[in-house]
């Protein structure tokens, strides 16, 4: 099957050409992301191969359904980019990668936690300065601590695991499906979301942006969560609404932000942006504070779960050519 990849970096490049030794699909590789400019490129290709930044809107769909795309595969777990219902009128079917590798989410929350806590970054800065003073730089124990977890999925629960086994923390969660099985094996406790964010000295965000949690952390959840609180987000950045945390910041009731996504990165991010000026100016503000820590949707790159995205991919590109059944189809 002949695939258009968009949004497609080296890296992608490289895994998706080793892996597909086993598969052989003619791949086009295209650097620009998808947009209704741009998904004409896709002609004479069978099935095209998207990010989390590209557009697949109605008008998208219907100039690729007129192309003659037949399949959309997502190089991703978030699907909402991707309008599902014109996909499932236009007969499109869409498939995406569940669960790549948890624990690279995981893991690099973990490492913002940490850095946003303990002022790492801050600290190297100092150094290559020559100033070893450690003034400014106090963090707190996360032992003990109350850390909530908002999705407890593949991603979230492994976060849990770390929180409760490697840290020491009391560690609680909030799911729209609850299960106590492994509530248990882990062991957190299931709350309320109100309960979750009133009462944690540390919430991290595990869960897919849909329009039912859309900006679900905003000036009124941010206003009764415990002043100085951490919030970890590595998730969807429209899940937080970042002028209300810019307030939070301000007012010092939030203590500190790590983020790995942004509600607009569509037009900056996994590009070179070092010689432009930026004119997102909330984005500009938010990094400005020397208790955010961000950086720009990365958390999802190891080796493991490039080849995990790669194999995946192109094994559900290989049964929607076969006719097979899509264990991973969205619609």
């Amino acid at each position: 099957m002949r695939v258009a990849i968009f949004s497609s970096k080296n890296y992608d490049h490289h895994s998706i050409e080793k892996e597909n030794k086993h598969y052989g699909h003619d791949l086009i590789f295209l650097n620009e992301r998808l947009t209704r400019k741009t998904a004409p490129k896709a002609k004479g290709s069978q099935a095209v191969c998207i990010f989390v930044n590209d557009e697949a809107d109605a008008e998208v769909l219907e100039i690729l359904a007129e192309l003659g795309i037949k399949l959309i595969a997502l190089r991703c777990a978030g699907y909402n980019n991707v309008d599902l219902e014109t996909a499932k009128k236009l007969n499109l079917k869409v498939v995406r990668v569940p669960a790549y590798s948890p624990y690279s989410v995981a893991e690099y929350a973990v490492g913002m936690l940490l850095t946003l806590n303990r002022q790492i970054s801050r600290g190297l800065h100092r150094v290559r300065d020559n100033n070893f003073s450690l003034e400014g730089l106090i963090g707190l124990d996360i032992h003990k601590k109350t850390v909530g977890i908002i999705g407890v999925g593949h991603i979230g629960s492994v976060f849990a695991h770390i929180m409760k086994h490697g840290f020491g923390a009391n560690v609680i969660a909030y799911a729209p499906r609850p299960k106590p099985e492994q509530a248990e094996k882990i062991g957190f406790q299931h709350v309320s979301l109100e309960e979750l964010i009133e009462t944690s000295d540390i919430i991290s965000l595990h869960c897919p942006l849909t329009p039912e949690n859309h900006y679900m952390i905003n000036k009124n959840t941010l206003a009764k969560a415990k002043k100085g609180f951490y919030l970890i987000n590595t998730s969807r950045g429209g899940l937080v609404d970042t002028k209300a945390v810019i307030h939070a910041l301000k007012s010092k009731h939030l203590g500190g932000y790590a983020a790995d996504v942004y509600e607009e990165e569509g037009p900056l991010f996994f590009e070179n942006h070092a010689d432009d000026i930026i004119d997102d100016d909330i984005l500009e503000r938010l990094i400005s504070f020397p208790n955010v820590v961000f950086t720009g949707h990365q958390a999802f790159l190891t080796k493991e779960a490039l080849s995990n995205i790669a194999h995946s991919i192109l094994q559900d590109i290989s049964d929607a050519e076969a006719g097979k059944k899509l264990p991973d189809a969205l619609v």
